[in-house]
């Protein structure tokens, strides 16, 4: 059977049915610069724990007190209520051990899971085992761009191109909103294959490292069960739920530049999420 990652991956990647293959594209497990050369996500900016120790604990290792760890809120999902402080792992500076549980999302890929064809959705993901809650799936790495490149790039795009452009907005308590953009349509991972559902099995949440460019982690929303598609939600919620006034209701005219949603759930928005900030707008020009 054929596989994906060419061997990058520490578990291999699959491809069903036998004899085919999606659009070529360079695979890589991690994030890199993008083409404007903007954003580095390799560059190494934070300072490494002390921690003699090849199991950090809070509150003596510095990582683990910059922000939230795998054991506490970040990994509720659904039940995530206000803000959660940011998750950062021991980095490549660290005294700490490879062993040392503060570092998972840059282990990389530790499932089995296979990219298949879908009967309406084009290429997908699922599990070939059963994943708990909680676990780490993926990670959504691909290019880092700047918000001119993440512009021009959507703007490029016919109507029939699939779009793999994720912005992600943190808010901050004092109100600033700190953006990052992750394109895989050149450069990425198995993750540029997870479709939109609005009612996910996974949500995301973005990891930093040894910088303040943050991997885009995916989590296990609840227990998976092996041969389930794998999916988020686009725009960054775990749920649609009716009524739902979370997400701004684009306008009518902007329907016409929107995707179809065949996730089929019951709650389905009929459309994929909406990101009005990467188009131009007769009402946003000059």
């Amino acid at each position: 059977m054929a596989e994906l990652s060419g061997g990058s991956e520490p578990v291999a990647v699959p491809l069903w049915p036998p004899g085919e293959s999606p659009p070529g594209f360079q695979y890589s497990p991690d994030s890199v610069a993008g083409a404007d050369g903007e954003i580095d996500p390799t560059e190494i900016t934070f300072p490494g724990c002390s921690c003699r120790s090849s199991s950090c604990a809070a509150p003596e290792c510095s990582c683990l007190g910059r922000g939230d760890n795998y054991s506490g809120p970040c990994l509720r999902g659904a039940e995530q209520e206000g803000f959660a402080r940011p998750v950062f792992e021991c980095n490549a500076l660290c005294q700490c051990g490879e062993s040392c549980p503060n570092r998972l999302v840059q282990r990389g890929l530790r499932l089995r899971l296979q990219v298949f064809r879908t009967p309406r959705k084009g290429w997908g993901v699922r599990a070939l085992e059963p994943i708990p809650r909680g676990t780490f799936v993926c990670e959504y790495a691909g290019e880092v761009l700047g918000m001119a490149e993440a512009r021009r790039r959507v703007q490029a795009q016919s109507p029939q191109d699939s779009n793999y452009i994720i912005a992600v907005r943190e808010h901050l308590h004092d109100g600033r909103v700190l953006q990052t953009f992750v394109d895989p349509t050149r450069v990425g991972n198995v993750g540029r294959f997870l479709n939109h559902s609005c009612e996910p099995n996974l949500f995301m949440v973005p990891v930093r490292v040894d910088s303040m460019v943050p991997r885009l982690a995916l989590f296990a929303a609840t227990d998976i069960p092996a041969g389930e598609e794998l999916s988020f939600d686009y725009s960054g919620r775990f749920h649609n739920s009716p009524g739902s006034s979370r997400e701004h209701k684009p306008l009518e005219e902007d329907n016409r530049l929107r995707k179809p949603c065949y996730c089929g759930s019951p709650t389905c928005a009929s459309f994929l999420p909406w990101d009005s900030s990467l188009f131009s707008t007769p009402d946003s020009s000059p």
